[in-house]
């Protein structure tokens, strides 16, 4: 056997065995830590993941809007990759009370998320606005629907890609019904509950008519506060705007027609205008926030998920992710 094959099936079996065992220690960590997940320790190196080193020259800070808008993940060992709420909350924060702070620059490319989260941070937004005086801009890449619209309005001028999805204005609350599944299988679901509409929403059970309209209510509450919004930030009326918002979706150019966005164009462009007219220095700086995560989280986060799941574990993951009925912002 070759030299080079022989440290080829090395260097591969060698690469294996790391593989596997990273995934048996990041099962071990894991499970050490959530028995301990009181710890103090543990609990700082989490905060301290989610803070922010700030320039120390002007800048303008950039929040990424970036895949689906939701609560931050409270496992330590999990990927940073993705929206992060807990750390825009805080950047957001640092940024207000920075006096090297001009501004914030929202990228926005998501199809939105829980209401929860996206009421939270549009909110958040608007107190740094109306504390520092200090401009918001936004800029839409390949989409900017629901819950990242939403979070958008705290923005004083909107530019889009020319290929960018907009809109989704709208809500929605999924729910996966089994009853038929369990009725083959002759598994039927008992819950003893304090009152009729308890269990309202389970998998194993049809919705009644008055559950339904209890749900619809929820929805409709969160829309007329998702138009209200659009309505005030926009300048549209609402009675214009609801035939607009019925949770269908935009082109750029549309959404333009529509006074949903105010510019077509690129990010550089939006950047040009937005020191020209706040009077920045033309070399000032867009700075885009970098968590301090573990190092292992990385390390771990991977080994989990390149470890095989088993088809229950598969099945357990659906059930989670699929049909949990929360309100959402969001284009399905």
């Amino acid at each position: 056997m070759k030299t080079k094959q022989l440290a080829g099936i090395l260097i591969t079996g060698a690469v294996v065995i790391a593989v596997g065992v990273s995934g048996v220690l990041s099962n071990v960590v894991k499970d050490r830590y959530n028995q301990s997940q009181g710890s103090s320790f543990m609990n700082s190196l989490m905060s301290s993941a989610e803070k922010v080193s700030l320039p120390t020259e002007d800048f303008v800070g950039v929040i990424n809007i970036v895949g689906e808008i939701g609560p931050s993940s409270d496992n330590v060992w999990a990927s940073s990759s993705g929206y992060n709420h807990n750390m825009y909350m805080k950047y957001i924060e640092q940024m207000e009370k920075s006096n090297r702070n001009r501004g914030i620059l929202l990228y926005v490319d998501s199809p939105g998320g829980t209401v929860y989260e996206s009421d939270e941070l549009y909110l958040r937004l608007m107190e740094y606005k109306e504390n520092t005086g200090r401009p918001i801009w936004a800029y839409f890449g390949t989409q900017a629907c629901s819950g990242g619209y939403y979070i958008a309005m705290a923005a004083d001028r909107i530019y889009a890609n020319r290929n960018c999805w907009v809109g989704s204005i709208g809500v929605i609350i999924s729910l996966a019904n089994y009853k038929g599944l369990y009725d083959k299988l002759g598994i039927k679901e008992i819950d003893i509950t304090s009152g009729a509409n308890k269990a309202m929403g389970s998998g194993g059970l049809d919705l009644t008519d008055e559950q339904y309209d209890i749900l619809q209510s929820l929805v409709d509450d969160a829309y007329n506060q998702f138009i209200g919004i659009v309505s005030d930030s926009r300048n549209i009326d609402v009675e214009t705007l609801k035939p607009i918002a019925d949770g269908r979706i935009y082109t750029t150019k549309q959404a333009k027609e529509n006074g949903l966005i105010d510019e077509e164009g690129s990010l550089q462009d939006e950047k040009e205008a937005m020191i020209s007219e706040w009077g920045m220095p033309s070399d000032i700086k867009f700075f885009e926030p970098k968590t301090s995560n573990l190092m292992m989280s990385g390390l771990f986060g991977i080994a989990d998920q390149i470890r095989p799941k088993s088809d229950t574990e598969l099945a357990v993951e659906i059930m989670e992710n699929e049909g949990k009925g929360v309100l959402k912002y969001y284009a399905d």
